[in-house]
């Protein structure tokens, strides 16, 4: 089997298990609520700030928030009956999508090299 084929099905199938991540990220307004995270003086947000922060709905911002909990992407604690949210500093995630940028930048590299059609000329 040809070398390049199996690098970029490789890289399909890492795409593949990324999915859910680039997805969470992919949305304008879960990239506001993550910045938003990112951003805040502490860690840990409530909804209520959150939904300042972003003007969106009390239930928008729960139904964004469960998307990048589910992706693995932030966490809450709860603080008696309070829910904080923060970025997850889950390095094992974090290291996925690094690995794959990489695996990306290797994959075109190896194709500049064996002189892949640029169809920009």
């Amino acid at each position: 089997m040809d070398p390049c084929k199996t690098e970029r099905q490789s890289l399909a199938e890492e795409f593949k298990k990324a999915q859910s991540t680039f997805l969470a990220l992919g949305d304008e307004t879960r990239q506001q609520i993550f910045i938003a995270l990112l951003e805040h003086e502490s860690v840990g947000m409530r909804v209520p700030e959150i939904t300042g922060r972003t003007h969106l709905s009390r239930p928008a911002v729960s139904h964004h928030l469960r998307i990048l909990r589910d992706a693995g992407l932030i966490s809450l604690h709860r603080r008696g009956t309070m829910n904080f949210y923060y970025v997850d500093a889950n390095l094992k995630k974090w290291e996925e999508i690094k690995a794959l940028v990489d695996h990306v930048c290797q994959v075109a590299n190896a194709a500049v090299q064996a002189h892949y059609p640029n169809l920009e000329e």
